[in-house]
């Protein structure tokens, strides 16, 4: 089951919803970005600049959430994502590495 914030246990992943997670080219664009980065990072939801209204951010960031591919935490007045990394590897290995050879097109 998950936690209160909607992240699922590694176990909970389905590779569906991962995969209908990735297939929308700003979501991809979020995870291949956090992938690019050191593991452990977090960045701010607005910092990833995407060309979309506020509501419309937050369902891709609720979709990554539900998928499993991101944590959301807050800070203050923010919302934190940051990777999933071992739990991604864990659970789909090599995944991460597919992205990162194949890195987001921002004009998508």
């Amino acid at each position: 089951m998950p936690d209160a914030e909607g992240h699922p246990t590694p176990e909970e992943m389905e590779l569906q919803a991962v995969m209908k997670a990735l297939s929308d080219p700003l979501r991809y664009l979020v995870v291949a970005t956090l992938a690019a980065q050191p593991d452990g990072t977090e960045r701010s939801c607005t910092s990833f600049g995407l060309p979309v209204s506020k509501s419309t951010r937050t369902h891709h960031f609720r979709i990554l959430r539900e998928a499993g591919l991101v944590r959301q935490v807050d800070r203050g007045n923010s919302r934190m994502a940051q990777l999933r990394r071992a739990d991604i590897e864990s659970r789909f290995p090599g995944l991460l590495k597919l992205i990162a050879d194949s890195p987001a097109d921002p004009a998508e």
